[in-house]
């Protein structure tokens, strides 16, 4: 720490400074400032380190499987723009959100449960409004609370961007992608992951999904979209069923028809057959309507299927399960409990 109160870290060519005002050290409320600042700028410099990295790596004892076999990755575009790693600059509980950007190569990262072994799995679609891919908040940092209740977290990092119905800011209006990618790339993964059950130590009767914003529209979509693939079968593991046995969609986006009021999206179609689902969103979320919440909870019950629902006044959007002062992040409590009550944990 320099004298006017500074502390400096540099990492190549990048500065990250975190301000600290003159104070006693024999204080210890104060003492305990200067720690929270030197944390935060270490933290920063770990993230700054990997960005370095063109395409996102996980933490060194993780390993990413590609889902496709090479050369056979259905609706493959030309690779006109490498995979890059981005920082917010805004925090969520005190953190910065860690993005993925032009993901061409899908894959796979399997966090295995750190605790007894429930048999369960769950696969994580992470938001980002089929721009890119909130890839800690809504992805690792879900895997790894999985993991610590026994299930098996898989981490799917899915093609974008434009890999599903995203909000175009030219029109104002969702835009439906060329091919549906996102869908492609999930239905894959849960293909992988039940023929690799035994290996993996895995139920292949209790393997879920779970999704953030547009990944909640992509539980929605693979939770009515598993009695034909998106793409032309590749091999064996596409003989698969890829029915998710349970689903939770988190502040579920893109679940509303352009122009029509409150109606569900005619991409959705939701029938008996379509999973148990826990929906969880606050009222006060400014990028996706409370309405899609409730869209997806009025067409789960006209399907009779078993559906949880809870609605929170505060809670914003985007908040993963980073714990605030705030009720809604306390979720994680509501998931495991429900998980018991239809009997997968």
């Amino acid at each position: 720490m320099t004298t006017n109160g500074i502390f400096c870290v540099t990492v190549t060519r990048i500065t990250v400074y975190t301000e600290v005002k003159k104070i006693q050290l024999s204080d210890e409320n104060n003492i305990g400032v200067i720690m929270k600042s030197i944390l935060l700028s270490i933290l920063l410099l770990f993230v700054y380190v990997n960005v370095n990295a063109q395409v996102w790596p996980p933490s060194a004892d993780h390993t990413q499987i590609s889902i496709w076999p090479e050369g056979k990755m259905p609706d493959a575009i030309p690779v006109t723009k490498k995979e890059s790693v981005s920082i917010s600059n805004s925090l969520i509980a005190g953190k910065p959100v860690i993005g993925v950007e032009d993901v061409t190569q899908p894959t796979i990262t399997i966090y295995s449960p750190t605790t007894k072994n429930t048999g369960a799995a769950v696969l994580v679609f992470p938001g980002g409004g089929f721009y890119d891919l909130a890839i800690d908040l809504e992805g690792t940092e879900i895997c790894e609370w999985l993991a610590s209740q026994g299930i098996t977290g898989i981490l799917l990092k899915y093609r974008v961007p434009y890999s599903g119905p995203h909000w175009d800011k030219d029109c104002k209006c969702h835009v439906q992608p060329k091919a549906p990618t996102a869908l492609e790339d999930a239905q894959r993964a849960l293909g992988i992951v039940r023929s690799n059950a035994t290996k993996w130590h895995i139920n292949p009767n209790k393997i879920g999904v779970i999704g953030f914003s547009a990944g909640g529209f992509m539980v929605a979509d693979i939770s009515t979209h598993f009695k034909k693939r998106a793409y032309s079968p590749v091999d064996a593991i596409d003989k698969e069923c890829c029915r998710p046995d349970f689903a939770i969609a988190l502040y579920p986006g893109h679940m509303r028809m352009d122009g029509k009021g409150f109606v569900l999206t005619p991409d959705i179609h939701f029938t008996k057959e379509t999973p148990p689902t826990f929906l969880l969103q606050a009222e006060d979320d400014p990028v996706d309507t409370i309405d899609y919440s409730l869209l997806y909870y009025i067409g789960l019950k006209k399907a009779g299927v078993p559906v949880e629902m809870h609605l929170y006044a505060q809670g914003g959007h985007a908040f993963g399960l980073r714990e605030t002062h705030l009720e809604i992040t306390k979720w994680p409590k509501l998931v495991e409990r429900w998980l018991k009550s239809i009997n997968i944990i």
